[in-house]
């Protein structure tokens, strides 16, 4: 049976409501979300990174209680998420939803939202929170149901190729088996007619973007 998994990057800002994730998940802190959930109040089942983030007080601490530490080297050749994600399959996720922020590294995005999207995650249902934008990762053959208030925007966005029978219904700007280059921005700004859409892709990979998702939230 699967793990629904809560990963907290240590982007900068408060957490968004959790009231959406459920109530049975593990939490995973990719090194400085560690301070992060502290802050909220929040139980963590698992600590990932160089730690170089952290409060180390409260680190020793929370192991006391229980808390799993993964300590990695300081030159390591991958990111905090990116080792969190691989601690996420290693406990079998079936889903991992991300709380990240948008912070001061561009950087640290960019990459962020390329590996969300690596196809060595396409076993599992990706979500993520950037600020007020719910990020959703759809790998092909599948297919999705997304909820928005009418009117809102949502944008598909190949990503690591080209996106081929791209089919979409509850949407102003329908695709019907449509193929999305990599590097286009056709799939941007489409916007919701019902309170819901469904979205599907045959082959490659999306990134469902709905800039507005959280709007009373902000990193």
């Amino acid at each position: 049976m699967g793990t629904a998994i809560i990963i907290i990057t240590g982007a900068s800002g408060p957490l968004p409501d959790m009231s959406e994730t459920g109530s049975h998940h593990v939490l995973i802190a990719a090194d400085g979300g560690f301070n992060r959930a502290r802050a909220a109040g929040l139980s963590v089942d698992l600590v990932v990174g160089d730690l170089d983030s952290v409060d180390v007080a409260d680190l020793a601490a929370a192991e006391v209680l229980g808390t799993v530490v993964e300590r990695h080297r300081t030159d390591k050749d991958a990111t905090d998420l990116e080792l969190a994600l691989d601690a996420a399959v290693r406990r079998d996720a079936t889903s991992v939803t991300v709380l990240g922020g948008i912070g001061d590294r561009f950087d640290h995005l960019v990459g962020e939202l390329g590996l969300l999207a690596s196809p060595r995650w396409n076993t599992i249902r990706v979500h993520a929170r950037y600020g007020p934008a719910a990020i959703t990762v759809l790998h092909g053959p599948g297919s999705l149901t997304i909820d928005a208030q009418p009117g809102s925007l949502v944008s598909l966005v190949p990503t690591h190729g080209t996106a081929t029978g791209v089919t979409t219904n509850g949407l102003r700007y329908p695709l019907d088996q449509e193929t999305l280059l990599a590097g286009t921005t056709r799939g941007v700004s489409n916007v919701f007619t019902h309170s819901h859409a469904d979205v599907s892709v045959q082959s490659g990979c999306l990134l469902i973007v709905q800039p507005h998702r959280f709007e009373d939230f902000s990193s």
